[in-house]
């Protein structure tokens, strides 16, 4: 198991962050076109889950998978702020990894911080180093991909 990297959007789509851990390939674009392609998919599924579950979507969690492609688990605040987190598909725990990120490291950092302006990219050393300590000492971390 383990976790490549970490999307963060706010409700217009403006990528705020982007984390990287073990991730094994890059995809040849620049980092803003590469949000901007990861944001239009999000939407797409979302918008295409809501309208074909039968089931209703508001705990904000959703995950999209296949048997041989990454995961990919989207946390949506009730802000619309979007955690998008790409995992190995046997990642387990992602769904409260992604509250805890929310909670402890985004809300702690960003939202409670007068010196990070919200709805601008996240600048921050410490929101980075406690971001990057919560996610390694996940149990869905691993040192090396599978």
């Amino acid at each position: 198991m383990t976790i490549y990297n970490l999307y963060i959007f706010d409700r217009d789509g403006q990528m705020l962050y982007y984390g990287e851990w073990t991730r094994k390939k890059q995809s040849g674009m620049s980092r803003e076109e590469e949000a901007k392609l990861m944001y239009g998919m999000i939407f797409s599924i979302k918008s295409f889950v809501t309208k074909m579950s039968p089931v209703d979507l508001r705990e904000g969690y959703l995950t999209y998978c296949t048997n041989k492609y990454p995961a990919l688990h989207l946390f949506e605040t009730p802000s619309r702020i979007k955690f998008v987190l790409n995992t190995d598909v046997g990642a387990q725990g992602i769904k409260e990894l992604l509250h805890q990120i929310y909670t402890q490291v985004y809300v702690e950092y960003v939202s409670f911080n007068p010196m990070c302006p919200l709805n601008k990219p996240i600048e921050s050393e410490l929101f980075a180093a406690k971001l990057d300590e919560v996610v390694r000492q996940s149990p869905a971390y691993a040192s090396r991909p599978a």
